[in-house]
């Protein structure tokens, strides 16, 4: 059953531009020139590029296929990914180094979140997925039977191999992918000398601010209304998530958020939970994590994140 993007209610208030497409060349910074920008979708979210510059079409191009390579690491559901292969047969050799490197990040937010951070929630996810499908509740007992197939701690990982030490385990990446392919886009056009690019890939990534010398302006819109206060970015990285963004039942109860420890949803307060930070994986972790925090929670967890602010 396909994953429900939680980031469908982002939108972004920048200037205007007509959506185009980035080699890897010698790119000196340009002289002014009209916004460009890409659209189209990216691990189930809607997905953008924008910048300023004479080689428009060809960055952009460039970009769109590394986003489409990252997704055949990343996907859920693209039956050569990495990510399925692990999830299908317990284990993947010679993993790309981009999986492990995301890994890493997931394994430092676990630790921070005290665990309610644990991509190796998908067996529940799918279970509640499934259960709802069929218009009834999951079974408690169901419940604590498929929770035997989660745990952070039951992940073998090494430079040559992923494996999972429990039959049963699948792994989502969906509280920490998106981020991070945003990452893994700025880093490429960074090191090609571009500046002033915002990338939108369900999460923000800003490289540099605006053509204009202004911040990039991102706005935040729940689902029930848009923040009026737009978020500045500069250099800077920006994820949200919606702990009641999407629901497992038609009569919109049941959050898609789930507790790793307890197996049931979010009983969260909040109709959204923004955090800036140096990168969007970061972010995007850290949102999904506080999804499962009360304040004080959610407080500890940013202290030990100097560079991350609660927007």
């Amino acid at each position: 059953m396909p994953t429900i993007s939680r980031r469908r209610f982002l939108s972004i208030s920048a200037a205007a531009g007509v959506l185009g497409s980035v080699p890897l060349a010698a790119w000196a910074t340009p002289a002014k020139h009209p916004l460009q920008s890409w659209t189209g979708v990216a691990m189930g979210a809607a997905a953008s590029i924008t910048l300023s510059h004479p080689n428009a079409d060809s960055i952009l191009n460039r970009a769109r296929s590394e986003l489409d390579r990252l997704e055949n690491i990343f996907s859920l559901y693209r039956p050569h990914s990495a990510l399925f292969r692990l999830n299908s047969t317990g284990r993947v050799d010679t993993p790309p180094f981009e999986l492990l490197e995301c890994l890493g990040m997931c394994g430092l937010i676990h630790q921070a979140s005290n665990g309610l951070f644990d991509p190796t929630i998908q067996p529940i996810w799918q279970l509640y997925a499934e259960s709802y499908a069929n218009g009834h509740a999951p079974a408690p007992a169901l419940i604590k039977q498929v929770l035997n197939q989660t745990g952070w701690h039951r992940i073998s990982i090494t430079s040559n191999q992923i494996s999972f030490t429990q039959s049963g385990m699948a792994i989502t990446l969906n509280g920490v992918a998106q981020g991070y392919i945003a990452d893994r886009i700025a880093t490429l056009l960074r090191g090609a000398g571009l500046t002033n690019v915002l990338i939108n890939t369900g999460e923000f990534s800003a490289i540099g601010g605006h053509p204009d010398d202004k911040p990039w302006a991102v706005a935040i819109n729940t689902g029930s209304q848009i923040k009026k206060d737009a978020v500045m970015l500069r250099d800077n990285a920006l994820a949200t998530s919606l702990p009641n963004g999407t629901f497992f039942d038609q009569d919109g109860l049941i959050g898609h958020i789930l507790n790793p420890r307890t197996g049931l949803p979010a009983k969260s307060r909040r109709d959204s939970i923004s955090v800036t930070a140096p990168k969007a994986a970061l972010a995007d972790g850290l949102t999904t994590a506080m999804c499962l925090m009360n304040d004080l929670e959610c407080e500890m967890l940013l202290k030990q994140f100097p560079s991350a602010r609660l927007v």
